[in-house]
């Protein structure tokens, strides 16, 4: 039921859709395992796109953006929350999805501390991590998506902050 590298070295255009309805699982310390249902995502798509964080070139902090598709990409935000990514694309070709929300948990920063995000999931690999993972979900191709323009991005400009690459169901 996981889902592995071949899912996610595609497009963000075309993975991030897709994830919604998927099982986010995380296994804790205790071997508690949490599981969530995602129903918002977000996507940022390379360099071009004013709005993801490799439009500033690859640096220390998206240096995963430009690997193989199915890492963890987490990064702290107002110094307190863990912003939840997955890589997707081809290697040299940043992308990533940001998960913004669950069935169970509404906001990226309360899913980041639910599932107890820290720096330590950077560049964790979804495909063999025994901390956190995606699973198919029974319901995942029944749903119903709608887009609309993306969080927080007004920095970008108007066309990019305009682009419909919220999803959510």
């Amino acid at each position: 039921m996981r889902l592995y590298r071949d899912f996610y070295s595609r497009d963000v255009l075309d993975v991030a859709p897709d994830l919604l309805g998927k099982a986010l699982v995380r296994r804790f310390d205790d071997s508690e395992i949490m599981r969530l249902t995602i129903n918002e995502v977000e996507a940022y798509r390379g360099e071009e796109d004013l709005g993801c964080h490799a439009s500033k070139g690859r640096t220390p902090r998206t240096d995963v953006m430009y690997n193989n598709g199915g890492k963890v990409y987490v990064y702290l935000i107002y110094g307190m929350y863990w912003m939840l990514n997955f890589t997707t694309g081809g290697e040299g070709h940043p992308q990533a999805v940001l998960i913004r929300g669950s069935v169970e948990i509404e906001g990226p920063g309360r899913i980041g501390r639910a599932l107890k995000l820290d720096k330590s999931f950077y560049g964790e690999d979804l495909s063999t991590s025994e901390r956190i993972w995606v699973e198919n979900h029974v319901y995942s191709d029944k749903i119903e998506i709608t887009t609309s323009p993306r969080v927080g991005i007004d920095y970008a400009g108007e066309y990019w902050a305009g682009k419909h690459w919220r999803f959510r169901c």
